[in-house]
């Protein structure tokens, strides 16, 4: 009998594939179930990124392997749109590695850098593929807590205490996933200075700056980051192209030789229309973003009245594609709660224990949902003891 390897004892099925199978299930049997679960955004990319694809296909190259380091003019116009928006200078030769979404970037630094038995600091609540990518590396997860009176910020004196002798990366989501939270720039700094005064690799991911957010930041920003820290970035949430797989590493040229050395091996480049219609994203003007914005904006105060319908309180003053909110107070717990919402409203939200201990008492909302099915939504948790 051919046994699994081991490292896949430590890790299980994503909680979203396991769910989703359970809300399919209930939609066969013909519930009517509206998800505002997931971070999948719902509208479609710019017309002329779509444009830019299309016309693509028929090129000379189009269809041949690609370069694993990306087209040069995708490198130039991620370069460029650091520059016009962070003020972040990268060279696009040396700075700059595009990657088949920032998921394949977590595990492709993993590998990188971490041997068995490294230890590797994980935002409680934060992504849960940073634990299982962890895990599956053999290295060990180190949990630091992120705490709503803290603003859902690190607290570096209690991590000082630790011994850090074995930490060898320190994964970072700001703004945060899930709880929505802004990092200001002397945030920044003070990781900046943590990390490099105990030599531990810093990897923001940051795929969220420009949801509902007036100012986008890079850590790359920060004085001294480019000695200890890469950013990971994602066309996926700010250019609806989740389904494209187009992100990027950028940071330390030795840095990113080490992750080019692991994804080289590992796929054969990006399909070229795909890239071209990502290099269109990335001119795109600000009016992009402000069109998009005023949408997410309509939606997420229909999701504040869905959250206040079922008790639940939050705090306006954070950005990104969902709403963190704590579950009303004699609640049993949040995957309860979630449940209970999902089976007696055909509602599906995301309990906060997936992102972690520290999520328990929370629930998630998304804002990739259309207007009408949150009025929809809203109409049902509003209706008392409704038949649906």
């Amino acid at each position: 009998m051919i046994k699994q390897a081991r490292r896949l004892n430590s890790v299980e099925e994503y909680y979203f594939s396991r769910k989703l199978a359970e809300v399919r299930s209930l939609m066969a049997q013909g519930k009517p179930v509206i998800n505002i679960g997931i971070g999948s955004p719902d509208l479609a990319p710019s017309d002329e990124v779509l444009q830019a694809l299309t016309s693509a296909v028929y090129d000379d190259n189009a269809h041949q392997y690609q370069s694993y380091q990306g087209l040069p003019e995708l490198r130039k116009a991620a370069s460029g749109f650091y520059k016009r928006f962070f003020q972040v200078d990268l060279d696009p030769d040396k700075e700059i590695l595009p990657l088949m979404g920032s998921k394949e970037g977590i595990m492709h630094v993993s590998m990188a850098f971490l041997d068995p038995g490294d230890e590797v600091l994980i935002p409680n609540p934060g992504y849960p593929t940073y634990t299982s990518v962890t895990r599956l590396v053999e290295a060990v997860p180190v949990y630091y807590d992120l705490k709503e009176e803290n603003n859902w910020l690190p607290d570096l004196e209690a991590l000082e205490k630790k011994d850090l002798s074995k930490v060898k990366l320190m994964w970072l989501s700001y703004p945060h996933m899930p709880t929505g939270a802004k990092a200001a720039k002397a945030d920044f700094k003070r990781l900046v200075d943590f990390a490099r005064k105990h030599e531990i690799l810093l990897v923001n991911d940051n795929p969220y700056s420009f949801v509902l957010n007036q100012e986008p930041m890079s850590i790359l920003e920060v004085a001294g980051a480019e000695e200890i820290a890469l950013e990971l970035n994602s066309l996926s949430k700010s250019f609806n192209m989740a389904g494209w797989r187009v992100g990027f590493l950028m940071g330390n040229a030795g840095f990113l030789s080490a992750v080019l050395k692991v994804k080289s091996n590992m796929d054969s480049g990006m399909f070229y229309g795909i890239q071209k219609g990502a290099v269109k994203a990335l001119e795109l003007s600000s009016q992009w973003y402000a069109d998009l914005n005023r949408i997410y904006k309509n939606r997420r105060e229909l999701v504040f009245e869905i959250a206040d319908s079922l008790g639940c309180t939050y705090n306006r003053d954070t950005v990104g594609m969902f709403v963190w909110a704590r579950i009303p107070e004699g609640s049993q717990n949040s995957e309860a709660f979630a449940d209970e919402i999902l089976y007696g409203k055909n509602i599906f939200i995301t309990p906060g224990t997936v992102f972690g201990s520290n999520g328990e008492g929370y629930v998630r909302f998304s804002l990739c949902v259309s207007e009408h099915a949150l009025q929809e939504a809203l109409r049902r948790c509003t209706k008392k003891n409704m038949a649906i």
